[in-house]
């Protein structure tokens, strides 16, 4: 949770059609009290038509601002998760009012995470 306090870079990498890598901001990422992550999205097609196919997903994270293992300067995870898009409801509405640009909120359940620096 400390880690998406802090800007970095995201990876969302899904396969189905064809492997395929996104990149997000860290401040773009949602938690919910269930921890799921929502994250808004206005292009990710590709990544759309790979979760119709198969629903599993990796996400990449990190900032240099946060220690790591052993208090060295940087870390980040790995996280499995299974993803849906959501276009309407409480929480396409909640998001749309954070971020006005979106088109669909991606959903990622997470399975696991493991900590990789």
């Amino acid at each position: 949770m400390e880690v998406i306090q802090h800007e970095g870079v995201v990876s969302i990498v899904s396969w189905g059609v064809e492997t395929h890598v996104v990149n997000t901001w860290n401040s773009y990422l949602v938690v919910t009290e269930d921890e799921r992550i929502l994250i808004p999205a206005y292009g990710f097609r590709k990544t759309e038509k790979n979760v119709e196919v198969n629903n599993k997903v990796k996400l990449t994270l990190g900032s240099k601002d946060v220690l790591g293992y052993k208090d060295y300067p940087g870390t980040g995870f790995i996280i499995n998760g299974t993803a849906r898009y959501i276009s309407s409801g409480d929480e396409y509405n909640f998001m749309k009012e954070k971020f006005s640009f979106l088109t669909r909120v991606l959903e990622i359940t997470v399975e696991s995470a493991k900590q990789m620096l």
